[in-house]
Protein backbone atom coordinates (compact mmCIF):
# COMPACT_ATOMS: atom_id res chain seq x y z
CA UNK A 1 0.00 0.00 0.00
CA UNK A 2 1.54 3.28 -1.34
CA UNK A 3 1.07 6.08 1.81
CA UNK A 4 2.72 9.30 0.76
CA UNK A 5 4.84 11.51 3.45
CA UNK A 6 2.09 12.90 6.10
CA UNK A 7 2.36 16.32 5.94
CA UNK A 8 2.09 18.77 8.91
CA UNK A 9 -0.78 20.51 9.33
CA UNK A 10 -0.28 23.73 11.34
CA UNK A 11 -2.77 25.73 13.30
CA UNK A 12 -3.61 27.94 10.53
CA UNK A 13 -4.00 25.64 8.11
CA UNK A 14 -6.40 23.86 10.34
CA UNK A 15 -7.98 26.83 10.90
CA UNK A 16 -8.60 27.29 7.25
CA UNK A 17 -10.15 23.84 6.65
CA UNK A 18 -12.03 24.12 9.37
CA UNK A 19 -15.67 25.78 7.85
CA UNK A 20 -18.40 26.43 10.30
CA UNK A 21 -21.89 26.64 9.64
CA UNK A 22 -21.65 30.47 10.32
CA UNK A 23 -18.37 30.86 7.83
CA UNK A 24 -20.90 29.56 5.04
CA UNK A 25 -22.00 32.20 2.39
CA UNK A 26 -25.37 32.37 0.72
CA UNK A 27 -25.67 33.49 -2.90
CA UNK A 28 -29.39 33.81 -4.01
CA UNK A 29 -28.60 34.61 -7.83
CA UNK A 30 -26.33 31.44 -8.12
CA UNK A 31 -28.84 29.78 -10.69
CA UNK A 32 -30.67 31.16 -13.93
CA UNK A 33 -34.09 30.80 -12.53
CA UNK A 34 -33.53 32.82 -9.37
CA UNK A 35 -36.01 35.28 -11.01
CA UNK A 36 -38.94 32.69 -11.44
CA UNK A 37 -41.60 32.76 -9.43
CA UNK A 38 -41.41 30.05 -6.49
CA UNK A 39 -37.47 29.90 -6.98
CA UNK A 40 -36.52 33.37 -6.07
CA UNK A 41 -35.75 32.61 -2.13
CA UNK A 42 -33.32 30.13 -2.87
CA UNK A 43 -30.20 30.20 -0.90
CA UNK A 44 -26.94 28.40 -2.76
CA UNK A 45 -23.83 27.53 -1.23
CA UNK A 46 -20.23 26.60 -2.11
CA UNK A 47 -18.16 25.14 0.62
CA UNK A 48 -15.44 23.00 -0.95
CA UNK A 49 -15.27 23.64 -5.23
CA UNK A 50 -17.31 26.09 -6.88
CA UNK A 51 -19.89 22.88 -7.36
CA UNK A 52 -22.41 24.28 -10.35
CA UNK A 53 -23.03 27.94 -9.24
CA UNK A 54 -23.22 30.32 -12.06
CA UNK A 55 -22.91 33.49 -10.37
CA UNK A 56 -19.66 35.25 -9.99
CA UNK A 57 -20.71 36.53 -6.81
CA UNK A 58 -21.41 33.15 -5.57
CA UNK A 59 -18.29 32.87 -2.54
CA UNK A 60 -16.35 29.55 -2.31
CA UNK A 61 -15.53 28.72 1.07
CA UNK A 62 -12.45 25.76 0.05
CA UNK A 63 -11.54 25.80 -3.84
CA UNK A 64 -8.82 23.68 -3.20
CA UNK A 65 -9.57 20.46 -5.51
CA UNK A 66 -10.80 17.07 -3.49
CA UNK A 67 -11.66 15.00 -6.37
CA UNK A 68 -15.48 16.09 -5.49
CA UNK A 69 -17.48 19.50 -4.53
CA UNK A 70 -19.26 19.89 -1.44
CA UNK A 71 -22.22 22.83 -1.11
CA UNK A 72 -25.48 23.18 0.01
CA UNK A 73 -29.28 24.33 -0.65
CA UNK A 74 -31.41 26.13 1.84
CA UNK A 75 -34.33 27.32 1.04
CA UNK A 76 -38.00 28.15 3.06
CA UNK A 77 -41.19 26.35 2.59
CA UNK A 78 -42.31 25.71 -0.88
CA UNK A 79 -39.85 27.09 -2.67
CA UNK A 80 -38.65 24.69 -5.19
CA UNK A 81 -35.23 24.42 -7.39
CA UNK A 82 -35.84 24.03 -11.18
CA UNK A 83 -35.67 20.86 -13.26
CA UNK A 84 -31.80 20.61 -14.20
CA UNK A 85 -29.76 17.75 -15.73
CA UNK A 86 -26.09 16.75 -13.88
CA UNK A 87 -23.20 14.89 -15.71
CA UNK A 88 -21.69 13.99 -12.98
CA UNK A 89 -22.60 12.13 -9.55
CA UNK A 90 -25.22 14.50 -6.84
CA UNK A 91 -25.73 13.35 -3.69
CA UNK A 92 -28.23 15.11 -1.65
CA UNK A 93 -27.77 14.95 2.33
CA UNK A 94 -30.63 16.25 4.12
CA UNK A 95 -29.96 17.70 7.58
CA UNK A 96 -32.89 19.44 7.90
CA UNK A 97 -36.56 19.35 6.45
CA UNK A 98 -38.96 17.37 3.93
CA UNK A 99 -37.60 17.48 0.40
CA UNK A 100 -40.35 16.65 -2.46
CA UNK A 101 -37.74 15.58 -5.18
CA UNK A 102 -38.83 14.79 -8.74
CA UNK A 103 -37.42 13.45 -11.78
CA UNK A 104 -37.88 13.28 -15.56
CA UNK A 105 -38.21 16.26 -18.66
CA UNK A 106 -40.81 17.31 -16.78
CA UNK A 107 -41.06 16.19 -13.25
CA UNK A 108 -43.78 13.48 -13.83
CA UNK A 109 -41.55 10.45 -14.12
CA UNK A 110 -41.70 9.74 -10.09
CA UNK A 111 -41.31 11.65 -7.02
CA UNK A 112 -40.02 10.70 -3.89
CA UNK A 113 -40.44 12.53 -0.22
CA UNK A 114 -37.03 12.77 1.20
CA UNK A 115 -36.88 13.38 4.99
CA UNK A 116 -34.14 14.74 7.39
CA UNK A 117 -31.53 12.22 7.90
CA UNK A 118 -31.94 10.62 4.37
CA UNK A 119 -29.48 10.60 1.72
CA UNK A 120 -30.43 10.69 -2.14
CA UNK A 121 -28.22 9.75 -4.98
CA UNK A 122 -29.48 11.30 -8.45
CA UNK A 123 -28.39 9.52 -11.17
CA UNK A 124 -26.39 10.93 -13.42
CA UNK A 125 -28.30 12.40 -16.85
CA UNK A 126 -31.54 12.97 -15.58
CA UNK A 127 -33.29 16.26 -15.29
CA UNK A 128 -33.77 16.61 -11.46
CA UNK A 129 -35.70 19.33 -9.30
CA UNK A 130 -36.79 19.76 -5.56
CA UNK A 131 -39.03 21.71 -3.28
CA UNK A 132 -38.97 22.48 0.21
CA UNK A 133 -42.59 20.79 1.47
CA UNK A 134 -41.59 20.89 5.10
CA UNK A 135 -43.24 23.59 7.12
CA UNK A 136 -39.73 25.36 8.04
CA UNK A 137 -36.65 26.25 6.39
CA UNK A 138 -35.11 23.14 4.77
CA UNK A 139 -31.45 22.28 4.47
CA UNK A 140 -29.82 20.43 1.76
CA UNK A 141 -26.01 19.26 1.86
CA UNK A 142 -25.17 18.06 -1.79
CA UNK A 143 -21.95 15.98 -2.57
CA UNK A 144 -21.00 16.35 -6.54
CA UNK A 145 -18.66 14.31 -8.57
CA UNK A 146 -15.34 15.45 -10.06
CA UNK A 147 -13.64 18.70 -9.78
CA UNK A 148 -14.96 19.95 -13.19
CA UNK A 149 -18.43 18.82 -12.28
CA UNK A 150 -19.28 19.75 -16.34
CA UNK A 151 -21.90 22.11 -14.79
CA UNK A 152 -25.43 21.45 -15.49
CA UNK A 153 -28.51 21.47 -18.34
CA UNK A 154 -31.59 23.32 -17.35
CA UNK A 155 -35.17 22.06 -18.22
CA UNK A 156 -36.30 23.81 -21.40
CA UNK A 157 -39.43 25.49 -19.65
CA UNK A 158 -36.26 26.86 -16.81
CA UNK A 159 -34.44 28.38 -19.84
CA UNK A 160 -37.83 29.69 -21.37
CA UNK A 161 -38.98 30.91 -18.41
CA UNK A 162 -35.72 32.92 -17.04
CA UNK A 163 -36.05 34.66 -20.87
CA UNK A 164 -39.07 36.23 -19.93
CA UNK A 165 -37.08 37.60 -17.20
CA UNK A 166 -34.80 39.12 -19.08
CA UNK A 167 -32.16 36.32 -18.03
CA UNK A 168 -29.70 34.33 -20.63
CA UNK A 169 -26.93 31.83 -19.71
CA UNK A 170 -23.69 32.01 -22.02
CA UNK A 171 -22.07 29.05 -23.45
CA UNK A 172 -19.05 29.87 -20.82
CA UNK A 173 -21.95 29.44 -18.09
CA UNK A 174 -21.99 33.64 -17.42
CA UNK A 175 -25.36 34.58 -16.20
CA UNK A 176 -26.60 37.66 -18.06
CA UNK A 177 -28.77 39.64 -16.55
CA UNK A 178 -30.47 42.07 -19.29
CA UNK A 179 -33.37 43.50 -17.28
CA UNK A 180 -30.57 44.64 -14.83
CA UNK A 181 -28.73 46.07 -17.48
CA UNK A 182 -26.33 44.30 -18.34
CA UNK A 183 -25.40 43.30 -22.00
CA UNK A 184 -24.80 39.95 -23.61
CA UNK A 185 -21.14 40.35 -24.51
CA UNK A 186 -20.50 40.61 -28.42
CA UNK A 187 -20.54 37.04 -30.63
CA UNK A 188 -20.96 35.24 -27.50
CA UNK A 189 -23.15 31.61 -28.03
CA UNK A 190 -26.05 31.80 -25.62
CA UNK A 191 -27.00 28.73 -23.81
CA UNK A 192 -30.28 27.31 -25.84
CA UNK A 193 -33.03 24.56 -24.82
CA UNK A 194 -31.79 20.94 -25.05
CA UNK A 195 -33.13 19.17 -28.30
CA UNK A 196 -36.18 17.25 -27.99
CA UNK A 197 -34.86 14.19 -29.75
CA UNK A 198 -31.64 13.86 -27.16
CA UNK A 199 -34.46 14.61 -24.37
CA UNK A 200 -36.59 11.53 -25.49
CA UNK A 201 -32.97 9.17 -25.24
CA UNK A 202 -32.34 9.87 -21.84
CA UNK A 203 -32.94 6.57 -19.58
CA UNK A 204 -36.20 6.96 -17.31
CA UNK A 205 -36.73 5.81 -13.50
CA UNK A 206 -39.63 4.91 -11.72
CA UNK A 207 -40.32 5.68 -8.41
CA UNK A 208 -38.97 1.63 -6.89
CA UNK A 209 -35.75 2.43 -8.96
CA UNK A 210 -35.17 5.56 -7.80
CA UNK A 211 -36.13 4.10 -4.10
CA UNK A 212 -32.99 1.68 -4.24
CA UNK A 213 -30.33 4.61 -4.34
CA UNK A 214 -32.23 6.45 -0.54
CA UNK A 215 -30.51 5.62 2.04
CA UNK A 216 -32.97 6.17 4.87
CA UNK A 217 -31.84 5.55 8.65
CA UNK A 218 -34.07 2.07 8.33
CA UNK A 219 -31.72 0.95 5.28
CA UNK A 220 -28.39 1.48 7.54
CA UNK A 221 -26.29 -1.24 7.91
CA UNK A 222 -23.94 -0.67 10.79
CA UNK A 223 -20.82 -2.32 11.60
CA UNK A 224 -19.59 -2.37 15.14
CA UNK A 225 -16.21 -3.57 14.62
CA UNK A 226 -15.57 -1.65 11.50
CA UNK A 227 -11.78 -0.16 12.12
CA UNK A 228 -8.64 -2.00 13.58
CA UNK A 229 -9.02 -0.04 16.35
CA UNK A 230 -12.53 -1.11 17.08
CA UNK A 231 -12.06 -2.93 20.26
CA UNK A 232 -9.51 -0.41 21.55
CA UNK A 233 -10.66 2.12 24.49
CA UNK A 234 -11.60 5.05 22.47
CA UNK A 235 -12.16 3.40 18.73
CA UNK A 236 -15.64 2.17 19.52
CA UNK A 237 -16.84 4.26 16.67
CA UNK A 238 -19.43 2.66 14.44
CA UNK A 239 -19.31 2.66 10.42
CA UNK A 240 -22.51 2.44 7.87
CA UNK A 241 -21.57 2.74 4.14
CA UNK A 242 -23.63 4.98 1.92
CA UNK A 243 -21.98 5.20 -1.37
CA UNK A 244 -19.10 3.09 -2.20
CA UNK A 245 -16.82 0.41 0.01
CA UNK A 246 -14.99 3.71 2.03
CA UNK A 247 -12.85 2.89 4.40
CA UNK A 248 -14.52 0.25 5.62
CA UNK A 249 -11.65 -2.45 7.10
CA UNK A 250 -14.90 -4.87 7.74
CA UNK A 251 -14.53 -7.60 4.95
CA UNK A 252 -18.44 -8.15 5.19
CA UNK A 253 -19.00 -5.01 4.83
CA UNK A 254 -21.18 -4.06 1.42
CA UNK A 255 -22.64 -0.48 0.71
CA UNK A 256 -26.01 0.78 0.27
CA UNK A 257 -25.15 2.45 -3.53
CA UNK A 258 -22.31 0.78 -5.53
CA UNK A 259 -22.34 2.83 -8.87
CA UNK A 260 -19.02 4.57 -9.42
CA UNK A 261 -19.28 8.32 -8.16
CA UNK A 262 -15.51 9.58 -7.77
CA UNK A 263 -16.33 9.44 -4.57
CA UNK A 264 -17.10 7.66 -1.19
CA UNK A 265 -19.99 8.33 1.69
CA UNK A 266 -20.60 6.94 5.09
CA UNK A 267 -21.91 7.75 7.92
CA UNK A 268 -19.89 7.33 10.62
CA UNK A 269 -21.22 7.51 15.02
CA UNK A 270 -19.70 7.23 18.68
CA UNK A 271 -20.77 8.00 21.65
CA UNK A 272 -18.95 10.32 24.43
CA UNK A 273 -15.32 9.34 24.48
CA UNK A 274 -15.01 6.80 20.93
CA UNK A 275 -14.10 7.86 17.58
CA UNK A 276 -11.80 6.66 15.18
CA UNK A 277 -7.83 6.60 17.02
CA UNK A 278 -4.79 7.68 15.03
CA UNK A 279 -4.86 6.72 10.82
CA UNK A 280 -4.23 8.35 7.90
CA UNK A 281 -4.63 7.45 4.25
CA UNK A 282 -3.53 9.18 0.47
CA UNK A 283 -7.01 10.49 -0.38
CA UNK A 284 -8.76 14.04 0.41
CA UNK A 285 -10.94 13.67 3.34
CA UNK A 286 -14.54 15.99 3.86
CA UNK A 287 -16.20 15.77 7.35
CA UNK A 288 -19.85 17.04 7.90
CA UNK A 289 -21.21 16.89 11.58
CA UNK A 290 -24.97 15.62 11.75
CA UNK A 291 -25.05 15.73 15.91
CA UNK A 292 -22.81 16.10 18.57
CA UNK A 293 -19.48 18.06 18.91
CA UNK A 294 -16.54 16.35 17.91
CA UNK A 295 -12.45 16.96 18.47
CA UNK A 296 -10.56 16.91 15.04
CA UNK A 297 -6.86 15.66 15.64
CA UNK A 298 -4.15 15.85 13.04
CA UNK A 299 -0.56 15.34 13.34
CA UNK A 300 0.89 13.24 16.13
CA UNK A 301 3.06 13.78 19.17
CA UNK A 302 4.45 17.62 20.03
CA UNK A 303 2.66 18.80 16.43
CA UNK A 304 -0.99 18.02 17.43
CA UNK A 305 -3.26 20.20 16.49
CA UNK A 306 -7.22 20.43 17.34
CA UNK A 307 -10.41 21.75 16.31
CA UNK A 308 -13.68 21.09 17.58
CA UNK A 309 -17.17 21.28 15.90
CA UNK A 310 -20.62 21.00 15.74
CA UNK A 311 -23.61 20.11 13.47
CA UNK A 312 -23.49 21.68 9.89
CA UNK A 313 -20.09 21.95 10.27
CA UNK A 314 -17.54 20.91 7.40
CA UNK A 315 -13.76 20.09 8.11
CA UNK A 316 -11.32 19.23 5.42
CA UNK A 317 -8.51 16.66 5.68
CA UNK A 318 -5.20 16.94 3.79
CA UNK A 319 -4.53 13.60 1.79
CA UNK A 320 -1.79 11.60 3.49
CA UNK A 321 -2.08 13.88 7.27
CA UNK A 322 -2.66 11.89 10.67
CA UNK A 323 -6.34 12.28 11.61
CA UNK A 324 -7.55 11.45 15.14
CA UNK A 325 -11.96 11.80 15.73
CA UNK A 326 -13.69 11.87 18.97
CA UNK A 327 -16.92 12.17 20.04
CA UNK A 328 -17.51 14.87 22.84
CA UNK A 329 -21.48 15.46 23.44
CA UNK A 330 -23.49 12.69 26.03
CA UNK A 331 -26.11 12.00 23.30
CA UNK A 332 -24.65 10.18 20.30
CA UNK A 333 -22.80 11.92 17.50
CA UNK A 334 -22.93 11.43 13.65
CA UNK A 335 -21.03 12.58 11.05
CA UNK A 336 -20.98 11.93 6.89
CA UNK A 337 -17.25 10.83 6.05
CA UNK A 338 -16.63 11.75 2.33
CA UNK A 339 -13.30 10.49 0.69
CA UNK A 340 -12.04 10.92 -2.97
CA UNK A 341 -11.63 8.04 -5.70
CA UNK A 342 -13.99 5.17 -5.93
CA UNK A 343 -11.82 2.51 -4.77
CA UNK A 344 -11.52 1.29 -1.33
CA UNK A 345 -9.65 3.27 1.02
CA UNK A 346 -6.65 1.75 2.41
CA UNK A 347 -5.78 3.06 6.23
CA UNK A 348 -2.81 3.46 7.43
CA UNK A 349 -2.77 3.15 11.19
CA UNK A 350 -0.47 4.61 14.22
CA UNK A 351 2.09 2.08 15.34
CA UNK A 352 0.88 1.91 18.41
CA UNK A 353 -2.56 1.55 17.40
CA UNK A 354 -1.44 -1.67 15.32
CA UNK A 355 0.58 -3.18 18.31
CA UNK A 356 -2.45 -2.37 20.64
CA UNK A 357 -4.94 -3.90 18.14
CA UNK A 358 -2.14 -7.58 17.64
CA UNK A 359 -2.06 -7.69 21.59
CA UNK A 360 -6.17 -7.64 21.21
CA UNK A 361 -5.69 -10.92 18.86
CA UNK A 362 -6.58 -8.61 15.77
CA UNK A 363 -4.67 -7.67 12.30
CA UNK A 364 -5.01 -7.03 8.87
CA UNK A 365 -5.25 -9.86 6.20
CA UNK A 366 -3.49 -9.13 3.13
CA UNK A 367 -6.63 -7.55 1.31
CA UNK A 368 -6.38 -4.73 4.45
CA UNK A 369 -9.86 -6.01 6.23
CA UNK A 370 -9.59 -6.95 10.09
CA UNK A 371 -8.74 -10.63 10.80
CA UNK A 372 -7.74 -12.76 14.00
CA UNK A 373 -3.86 -12.69 14.20
CA UNK A 374 -3.96 -15.98 15.49
CA UNK A 375 -5.07 -16.92 12.04
CA UNK A 376 -2.96 -14.29 9.79
CA UNK A 377 0.42 -14.98 11.20
CA UNK A 378 -0.25 -18.64 10.18
CA UNK A 379 -0.91 -18.35 6.59
CA UNK A 380 0.66 -20.34 4.04
CA UNK A 381 2.20 -18.10 0.70
CA UNK A 382 2.12 -20.21 -2.30
CA UNK A 383 4.86 -20.60 -4.26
Amino acid sequence: MAITAAPVVDEIELARRTIRRADYVSCAQAFIDYKTPGSESKENYSIIGPGVAQSAEQVVNLTEPHGFNVGAAAMPHGVTNSLHLHFTAEVFLNFAGDWQLRWGADGTDGEYLCRAGEIVSMPTWIFRGFTNAGPDDGWLFTVLGFDDTGGIVWGPSVLQEAARHGLYLTAGSQLVDTAAGEAIPGGTELITPMPDAEIARLRRWTAEQMRARVAAPEDLAWSRRPFLCSELPGGGAELALVVGYGMTEDRDQEPRIHNPHNFNLAWLRAGRGEGVLPHRHDGSQALIVYTGQWRIILNRGADQVITEVGPFDTVSIPAGAWRRFEQLSDEPGMLLVANDGDARVRLDWDREVRQQAREKGQAHDAAGYVAPWSVVRTSVRDD
